[in-house]
């Protein structure tokens, strides 16, 4: 058996508190838990990419104005008002950070991952994103441009991956279980 870990122990303590003193109920709880885990997430990205892979129209739409593209989708959760899709080709590469703190399209992709929050990561993917990329096991030809775009309370970035050609003519909910967050994100290529 394993063993709870301490912040568990204390989220636990923390929740129990708070529906006691009559703040919280175990259904708003229960909400938030199925919010992220159902509606919110890399799911919601991938289908936004799934889609743009399959219809030529969307694409487009989705890299002029991201925020209108994936109204359709009606997702839940913020952090999209203003999102700007880059394409990932041949020849460049992007690759996202929020060198302030770690602004991010939640509704897209679900909680941020630690790393992408953590200071090291938020300033050496600006001064050195080869080495960066590396370390992520993705290693990029000298010749293909990276391009590093930096999100900020107002501009969230989504990366639009480039579909593999062994993913060509699938259809789109076949092509949504091959899409990861950190290829999204800019920080592995599928």
């Amino acid at each position: 058996m394993s063993e709870v870990k301490p912040q568990a122990l204390r989220a636990e303590a923390l929740e129990a508190i708070l529906i006691e003193k009559g703040l919280l109920t175990p259904d708003a709880v229960d909400g938030v838990i199925a919010q992220f885990n159902e509606r919110v997430g890399p799911m919601n990205g991938a289908r936004v990419v799934a889609r743009a892979w399959t219809d030529p129209a969307f694409k487009q739409q989705l890299l002029s104005n991201g925020s209108v593209a994936i109204e359709e989708f009606d997702f839940s959760g913020g952090e999209v008002d203003k999102l700007v899709v880059v394409e990932n080709t041949a020849n460049v590469h992007n690759v996202v950070v929020c060198t302030l703190c770690s602004c991010y399209p939640w509704a897209l992709l679900g909680l941020p991952p630690a790393w992408y929050k953590d200071p090291a990561y938020r300033s050496r993917i600006v001064r050195e994103p080869r080495k960066v990329l590396s370390e992520f096991g993705l290693n990029l030809p000298d010749e293909t441009d990276v391009q590093v775009w930096d999100s900020s309370a107002e501009i969230r970035y989504l990366v639009l991956p480039q579909q593999p050609a062994n993913l060509a003519g699938l259809a789109e909910d076949d092509l949504v279980e091959h899409i990861t967050r950190d290829s999204m994100i800019g920080v592995a290529r599928l």
